[in-house]
């Protein structure tokens, strides 16, 4: 039998022993788990970066991946610890809309509250680390083939946290919409998906700076700014080698605009 797979996705950074201790839990529990780190540089309580982060990535895990994504500013409030089970795998975590993009695209077939203390780390977890207590120990039992039933009451996915962009709103000469990330180069990636600009020429707006399109990051001169469908399918803003975001004063939120040329 294959050995299961776990993905991780945290806020921790990797100069504390965050990742090291969960990394340690699952093993104890699972250790013939394999591990992938998806990423640790989530920055910190960024609900949003992560839910992006998550979404551009789950479908080329491997089949069956239980993902596990900790970035969860109200640990130890009342805020729900969930897993729940979707055609790909498993998504555990905090309930607090981390996981509404990879719902948009892959729906819940079955959720739960973990709350059956059973398969907690301890029956007193810590207020805050329910990474190491909680959600830990909940992958590794999914990896070791316990039901997700098994491990609390059932939720009605319906009910589950959202949080999801406004979709790209139609203008009488083209489309307006919002910057959904900024990534580690300063790319600025939108909510336009690829699908509403083919077959047609377009120009994209930011206030009242025109940015040219083109196919490469390279279609403009060093220091230009250029935009381009990136590689997750969405029309990014982007400064061949450089900064856009910072160039722009763009941020997660800010609208830009698309026109028919």
């Amino acid at each position: 039998m294959q050995n299961p797979w776990i993905s991780l996705l945290t806020d921790f950074g990797l100069q504390d022993p965050y990742v090291g201790i969960m990394k340690g839990v699952i093993h104890t529990l699972a250790p013939q788990a394999e591990l992938i780190d998806l990423t640790h540089g989530i920055p910190p309580q960024d609900v949003a970066a992560a839910r992006f982060a998550l979404m551009t990535a789950y479908s080329y895990l491997p089949q069956g991946t239980i993902h596990l994504a900790v970035v969860d500013p109200g640990v130890g409030s009342n805020r729900r610890a969930v897993a729940l089970q979707i055609t790909q795998g498993y998504l555990v975590g905090p309930d607090n809309g981390l996981f509404s993009g990879v719902l948009a695209q892959s729906p819940p077939l079955a959720a739960v509250q973990l709350n059956n203390s059973r398969y907690w780390r301890t029956p007193t977890p810590s207020s805050t680390f329910h990474g190491r207590d909680i959600f830990a120990p909940a992958a590794a039992h999914l990896a070791n083939g316990i039901p997700l039933s098994e491990l609390g009451d059932p939720l009605n996915p319906a009910e589950l946290t959202r949080l999801d962009w406004p979709e790209p709103q139609p203008t009488p000469s083209g489309y307006q919409a919002v910057i959904q990330a900024i990534d580690h180069f300063g790319n600025c990636i939108t909510t336009l998906p690829e699908s509403l600009l083919r077959g047609r020429n377009w120009r994209v707006w930011v206030r009242e700076t025109w940015i040219p399109l083109g196919s490469t990051f390279a279609s403009s001169s060093v220091g230009n700014l250029i935009a381009v469908v990136g590689s997750s399918g969405w029309l990014e803003i982007a400064q061949n080698q450089g900064n856009a975001s910072q160039a722009l004063h763009l941020r997660v939120g800010d609208e830009i605009r698309v026109d028919w040329a």
